[in-house]
């Protein structure tokens, strides 16, 4: 049986869209909220798992929007930092980080920053055009077979299909 969420660091599953994951991501928020209070301008389930009609990897993207970015907003509240993985970003991971599941990426970037307008953009367009979520689902499983136990090669091989949606997405919402 399908762990509905979590996945083992570096390794590529996905899996058919899981009601858990919304329940999750909400729990999530919840507690984000609570744990930043003011510091958080806003906080939204986003990535493959906030496309209802796409498969994902089961870890849940949640970003939050600040507006200053601090390497130790969350890793004080036991919420493990990995550091500035793309520029204007600090990525926290949720899991057992003992045994290298993951379950959460909190993505913190500065609010209204490009960073910030791509993930609702990119969630929102998807959704709102299933013939593009469907465009990246297929690429997504393409590579999902190719690159099971590569994770890097996976991300990089989805980097052009990503762009050429964040593209037609910030024309769509502009």
């Amino acid at each position: 049986m399908d762990q509905a969420i979590g996945l083992l660091r570096g390794k590529v599953r996905l899996l058919p869209h899981q009601a858990e994951w919304k329940k999750s991501a909400e729990e999530v928020i919840a507690k984000l909220k609570n744990l930043l209070a003011d510091t958080a301008v806003d906080i939204q389930h986003v990535g493959s798992t906030a496309i209802a009609s796409i498969h994902a990897k089961p870890i849940i993207d949640i970003a939050v929007a600040v507006n200053d970015l601090k390497e130790d907003l969350l890793e004080q509240k036991g919420i493990f930092c990995r550091g500035k993985d793309v520029s204007g970003q600090m990525l926290f991971v949720m899991g057992n980080l003992q045994t290298g599941i993951r379950t959460h990426h909190i993505h913190v970037v500065e609010y209204a920053s490009t960073n910030w307008k791509n993930y609702i953009n990119f969630r929102d367009y998807l959704n709102a055009f299933a013939e593009k979520a469907q465009e990246y689902d297929r690429c997504k499983q393409e590579l999902a077979r190719q690159f099971s136990d590569d994770r890097r090669s996976y991300t990089l091989g989805k980097e052009k299909v990503v762009q050429e949606l964040l593209k037609e997405a910030q024309a769509f919402f502009c």
